[in-house]
């Protein structure tokens, strides 16, 4: 398995799948393990996925230090991966809170990115986190289906902060359709999580919105936000004003999809994103 060393020395570990130009892909969760995220629906037919194991998942080392858990701390461990890689500029997707470091990483490395997509990001970064309202009205568009009414009361407790949620029944608001492969994915999210990482990664001080957005603005590389219309963390109303913070960006909404469109519609996923990558360059 390849690995690549981090400035601080802790050991990352890449996974790579398919063939094809490579697509660099940092995993949500936050700090979940990137096997979660499969084959990202058959984009590895279309692309060579190079899965990061961020620092304490996966297979990927612990590192020393546990404050470099912090989102902004492993933009470097973004950047070793890409000389690592051998890669003059790279194509980037981050999943969920694998898109805050995503986006920190095109701040701070404008010209070593070629083209960002950011799969159902809520933007933390611009300061703009998912409010109950909006997990409640992407709720409110599951009511005809038959696990809600067991469901819905667990929404309300975990956003009203009344003891600890029961994932069992939330996992269903995080996919557009909760069969048994939504399930088995679902389940595994906590084994696959350093949950002391988690806790970490989303740290207020890892964020400067400002500052964030004046650095932003010299990102000329085309940017692609996704969201699932079902979703709600981030709504599409959300995505649309994180796509509004970049030069060059567009926000596109999967129809029926939660936060995990790969699963949703492999198909519509994977043309979607692939026609962003294979876009021709816009000249000026």
């Amino acid at each position: 398995m390849p690995h690549v060393t981090a400035p601080d020395g802790t050991r990352l570990a890449h996974h790579l799948r398919g063939n094809g130009d490579p697509l660099v892909v940092l995993p949500g969760g936050p700090m979940r393990a990137s096997r979660y995220l499969g084959d990202l629906g058959g984009l590895a037919e279309r692309r060579r996925l190079v899965l990061l194991d961020l620092r304490g998942t996966g297979d990927s080392a612990t590192p020393a230090e546990p404050a470099s858990y912090r989102c902004d701390r492993q933009v470097e461990d973004v950047e070793a991966l890409r000389v690592r890689l051998g890669l003059e500029r790279m194509d980037l997707l981050g999943h969920s809170a694998g898109g805050s470091l995503a986006t920190l990483y095109a701040a701070r490395y404008p010209e070593r990115v070629s083209r960002l997509a950011l799969v159902t990001v809520i933007p933390w970064v611009i300061g703009e986190p998912a409010t109950a309202e909006d997990r409640l009205e992407a709720a409110q568009l599951r009511a005809g289906e038959p696990w809600f009414a067991d469901a819905y009361p667990a929404l309300t407790a975990w956003l009203a902060g009344e003891g600890e949620p029961d994932w069992d029944l939330l996992g269903a608001f995080f996919y557009g359709r909760w069969d048994d492969a939504a399930r088995a994915h679902d389940a595994a999210a906590e084994r696959e999580t350093n949950e002391e990482a988690e806790t970490r990664f989303h740290d207020p001080a890892a964020f400067d919105p400002p500052a964030l957005r004046g650095a932003l603005e010299r990102l000329t590389a085309p940017v692609l936000v996704l969201a699932g219309e079902l979703d709600g963390g981030p709504r599409p109303s959300l995505a649309r004003r994180l796509a509004a913070v970049f030069p060059n960006a567009e926000c596109a909404v999967q129809p029926g999809a939660g936060h995990y469109p790969w699963l949703d519609d492999p198909e519509w996923f994977t043309a979607r994103i692939a026609a962003f990558l294979d876009a021709p360059a816009r000249r000026d």
